[in-house]
């Protein structure tokens, strides 16, 4: 099938990947392949228990080798790990305990298309951690914070972090698929950010939404 989406699956445990690998293997949607045969448009899934350090550490070197789309599912979702994965460069994110192989294969579907995916419930508790997380954030060097963003992009960026594609966004602002692209790509380019998730994390963590 010339649309199925090539997927390499690793965990820190075997067991966990052999089960989602089995899982996975079921579903037409997708195509499972080693590790090392992963090409640059391949969807890497990483289970992991905590975002921890190490979890952080096969974010990175997984991005190092060239995989650009990154799923995680992790057993524990805590505030500051999740910022941390998101700007290690996920674009992915789901909680394992929730997770179905139709919910799976749902985040790797958005995830290929060039959407990002967090849990609907975790977007509210990292709003209220803003405070907090600003004050915690020391300030950029020269000791000015950026000034903010636009309205246009606040809202991008707010449904973004809803968890909402391209289209829905579109639909829901009353804009064409190509500004709210242009708008993500401009956000992304002006504070060098990776991916929709990055992009998301970077706002809250700053205060801009």
């Amino acid at each position: 099938m010339p649309n199925r989406i090539s997927v390499f699956v690793h965990a820190l445990d075997s067991i966990s990947e052999l089960g989602v690998i089995a899982a996975l293997r079921l579903r037409p949607e997708v195509h499972i392949v080693e590790r090392q045969d992963a090409e640059p448009d391949t969807v890497a899934v990483l289970v992991v228990d905590e975002i921890d350090d190490a979890a952080i550490s096969l974010v990175k070197s997984t991005r190092g080798q060239g995989t650009q789309r990154i799923v995680l599912v992790a057993s524990s979702l805590e505030d500051d790990g999740v910022f941390a994965a998101a700007e290690a460069g996920i674009s992915g994110l789901a909680r394992r305990k929730d997770v179905t192989a139709d919910g799976l294969v749902h985040v790797i579907t958005s995830v290929n298309r060039g959407a990002g995916v967090l849990p609907p419930d975790l977007v509210g508790s990292l709003l209220k951690q803003v405070s907090k997380l600003q004050q915690q954030t020391s300030v950029p060097r020269g000791g000015q914070r950026y000034s903010g963003i636009t309205d246009r992009e606040a809202d991008v960026l707010r449904l973004v972090s809803q968890g909402l594609d391209t289209n829905e966004i579109a639909q829901q602002l009353c804009y064409s698929e190509r500004t709210v692209k242009n708008t993500l790509h401009a956000i992304n380019n002006r504070f060098n950010l990776r991916n929709r998730p990055h992009a998301v994390a970077y706002a809250i963590r700053e205060g801009l939404i």
